[in-house]
């Protein structure tokens, strides 16, 4: 991989706001410390439909991924969908129709990253409940880049989201499950598993040297002991114990609801918790418009804005590519480091 290599940037739903982030992202892209070059993979036709609606004078380049980096200075490259379809998604108003064109614009990234003609792979947001009309099986977006990273018959990794900012970064180690399945989910080697990935890709993906790791509790008080729940003293604290046995630096199960001030966000690198929430609401508190996405433990870099298709507001001009653009600048940086 060369600095002339541009990154591959996903369509997401076409009927959210995925296109018109892309479209802002290439528009302010020498805003702050600029934006590394990228292309957007979909139907050509539709993005300039798209970008006129909106009323950005935004010039579309129909471009394969080897120009995209010469041509990203003049005009937003869009590459083509490989089977050539069309998309006439409307803003606002989520179709089935469209859920082919959501998967291929995946698949396409996935392969082109994997083939090293992309840097890295930048996802918009996708709504599970239109992929599942379609017969879409994966639990969410992140298991579907997990099992496109391996060939049939190989071994699927664990993928790890953390969300990320130059504020925090958190990773839920139980993910989009109902509250009352985490207790049955939430296993010792869940959680060293997860914790191990955290720490590799930390070192070889961020440059941290020694990575700070924090685990909270499930339960109130991370349990006081047994005495609100057993999980935190029976599965999390055995947990902590054996990674720190193996050298990873991290501390638990301590209490939640004191782990996300200031002075506690100092003494670590990345917090990990049982459930998703406990992770997501402190970093889209602390950092809602520039909080990143990454997948961890996947052969490849990911990363994808950390909010969803906001169907509500698509096609209004009035999102904002924050999160789209740190995604991007994030993706860029973690490609320059080394990856053993």
């Amino acid at each position: 991989m060369t600095d002339h290599q541009p990154i591959a940037l996903t369509l997401g739903d076409p009927a959210g706001i995925g296109p018109e982030l892309a479209l802002m992202a290439w528009r302010d892209r020498d805003e702050g410390p600029g934006l590394p070059p990228f292309f957007l993979i979909g139907d050509p036709d539709f993005v300039e439909r798209r970008a006129s609606e909106l009323g950005f004078s935004i010039p579309i380049a129909e471009v394969g991924p080897d120009y995209a980096t010469e041509v990203f200075p003049r005009a937003l490259p869009v590459m083509p969908l490989p089977s050539g379809a069309r998309i006439g998604a409307v803003a606002g108003r989520p179709d089935s129709a469209n859920a082919g064109a959501t998967l291929e614009s995946i698949t396409a990234g996935v392969a082109l990253v994997r083939a090293g003609i992309a840097t890295a792979l930048v996802t918009n947001p996708i709504a599970k409940y239109v992929l599942t009309q379609v017969g879409f099986a994966h639990p969410g977006h992140t298991e579907f880049l997990a099992a496109l990273s391996v060939e049939p018959g190989e071994a699927v990794p664990l993928p790890v989201m953390m969300l990320w900012s130059e504020t925090l970064a958190v990773v839920p180690v139980t993910i989009h499950v109902a509250l009352r399945r985490v207790p049955e989910l939430l296993t010792r080697e869940l959680v060293v598993a997860t914790a191990r990935i955290v720490a590799h890709d930390l070192r070889h993906r961020f440059g941290l040297v020694n990575p700070r790791l924090v685990l909270s509790g499930l339960n109130p008080h991370a349990g006081e002991n047994g005495t609100m729940g057993l999980e935190d003293r029976d599965v999390l604290e055995p947990a902590v114990a054996q990674l720190q046995g193996e050298g990873i630096d991290i501390r638990g199960p301590l209490p939640a609801d004191t782990l996300f001030h200031p002075r506690a966000r100092a003494t670590y690198d990345v917090a990990l918790t049982p459930t998703h929430d406990q992770a997501l609401i402190p970093i889209k508190t602390i950092a809602f418009d520039d909080g990143v996405n990454v997948t961890l433990g996947l052969p490849f870099i990911r990363t994808s804005p950390d909010h969803g298709t906001a169907f509500d507001i698509a096609g209004r001009g009035i999102a904002r590519p924050d999160s789209l653009m740190a995604a991007l600048r994030l993706a860029a940086r973690l490609a320059k480091s080394p990856k053993s």
